[in-house]
């Protein structure tokens, strides 16, 4: 496979002090070995794919899904887990340019549905998947910021019908968000869950409706004759229609259509040791909402139910186990800076993952046009819990020739235009990444 970041990104170090694995104890999914046959079959077994499948399998099709290492290994499964409105990292303007008011204000009404469409899987399959935090918040970092909080709250209310609520800056302690802000905007819709919880839960659901999922089953190469033909290393796959499900952790070659559509970027989080109540209170920070800054390089996190504290921060240029270090050290300068009475507080779990860029930053969920029968979905801006859930569901119905019966905005039928430099387009970050980190964004 012919991928742009480092084979280090793509291996266990990264992932190895993961949080999430640790909440659930998983046996390993079976490889896939000889000669297999379904109507479908997808690559990877994290959001999407799973999604994608058990919509699938609900319809009455016969669905395999090949996952190169296990349920959730990827970015579904090392994510912050905010299940909440994104999947574009467009502005309001550069959308109602690039393709109206219209199509923005229906990505809105999408965004929404994502969130919706989520929340029934978890519910109506009877998911444990550890949700709290009443919609998401965010957090001004200076006072120019809190200053836009109002109109930020009636852009709500017209895009998405909800009542945000603004809290001034005087008000956050009592709100049990004390810290280096200047004001919060709470937007209630979404929430916060275990991501690794709720990506083994779509499992469990998809092989309870038929589905077959195989792990340690990377896919080598795509034949196309009356169908398609996979081949890993112990099988050989026959179906009639693909889905390729693999995001952040795709490859330039397989398929060909892949390369340069997709930019990985890294993602870095920490999660801390227990606290007491005692050290909850000393820093003030009791509050349960999933929360995030108006940085460039956003700063998201959480203090979960176990009275854990979830801290991660885009960013990261380079995959190398020095590499690693010095992310971990500056998360953790980052995490103290904002939170300095647990200065002492010990972050045991620490680890990266990629999630895709798209070059015009909107999510594509549709076919891939040079391989037909065969679809996608891919870049989810780093807010693919949701997102990634509802493309999956929009290539079930894509892939057995139906219309989509959820809402399908004309902005995910776009598909994603290349980036320049081929395989050196990671270079297209480090003037812009330069640059916010000398403002000190």
């Amino acid at each position: 496979m012919k991928r742009i970041f480092p084979p280090h990104a793509y291996g266990e170090v990264p992932r190895e002090n993961c949080y999430w694995p640790s909440t659930l104890d998983r046996e390993a999914s079976p490889p896939a070995r000889g000669t297999l046959s379904a109507d479908v079959a997808i690559i990877g077994a994290g959001f999407t794919g799973l999604s994608a499948a058990l919509h699938l399998a609900q319809d009455g099709a016969d669905v395999i899904v090949l996952e190169a290492q296990d349920v959730g290994w990827g970015a579904s499964g090392r994510n912050g887990g905010f299940c909440c409105l994104g999947g574009s990292a467009a502005s309001e303007t550069v959308l109602r340019r690039m393709y109206g008011e219209d199509a923005r204000r229906e990505w809105c009404e999408g965004e929404m549905a994502a969130v919706t469409l989520a929340e029934g899987l978890i519910n109506g399959h009877g998911l444990d998947v550890d949700r709290h935090s009443d919609g998401e918040t965010m957090l001004a970092d200076s006072p120019k910021a809190a200053r836009g909080f109002e109109d930020a709250a009636k852009k709500v209310r017209r895009d998405y019908g909800l009542e945000a609520e603004v809290i001034p800056g005087d008000q956050l302690a009592q709100n049990g968000m004390r810290g280096p802000f200047h004001a919060a905007l709470n937007i209630p819709a979404g929430f916060a869950l275990n991501p690794y919880k709720y990506a083994n839960g779509l499992a469990d659901a998809a092989r309870a409706a038929g589905v077959r999922i195989f792990g340690r089953s990377p896919v080598q190469r795509i034949d196309q004759a009356r169908g398609f033909s996979l081949q890993t290393p112990e099988a050989r796959v026959q179906a009639k229609r693909l889905i390729v499900a693999t995001n952040g952790y795709s490859s330039d070659d397989l398929p060909a259509w892949m390369h340069g559509r997709y930019l990985p970027t890294q993602s870095n989080v920490l999660v801390t040791r227990e606290m007491s109540d005692d050290e909850i209170a000393a820093q003030g920070w009791s509050s349960h909402q999933a929360c995030y800054d108006d940085l460039f390089f956003v700063h998201y996190f959480r203090l979960m139910p176990n009275n854990r504290m979830l801290f991660g921060m885009r960013g990261g240029l380079f995959s190398a186990p020095s590499a690693d270090r010095r992310m971990h050290a500056n998360i953790r300068s980052h995490f103290e800076r904002m939170f300095p009475a647990w200065k002492h507080v010990a972050t045991p779990h620490s680890w990266h993952g990629l999630l895709s860029i798209a070059r015009d930053l909107t999510p594509y969920a549709g076919p891939i046009d040079t391989m037909p029968g065969a679809f996608t979905a891919i870049s989810y801006h780093g807010n693919g819990v949701a997102m990634a859930s509802y493309a999956g569901a929009l290539l079930a119905d894509l892939a057995q020739d139906r219309k989509p019966r959820n809402l399908y905005p004309q902005i995910m039928q776009t598909p994603p235009k290349k980036w320049p430099l081929g395989k050196y387009r990671r270079a297209w970050f480090w003037p812009v990444y330069g640059a916010a980190w000398l403002k000190g964004a």
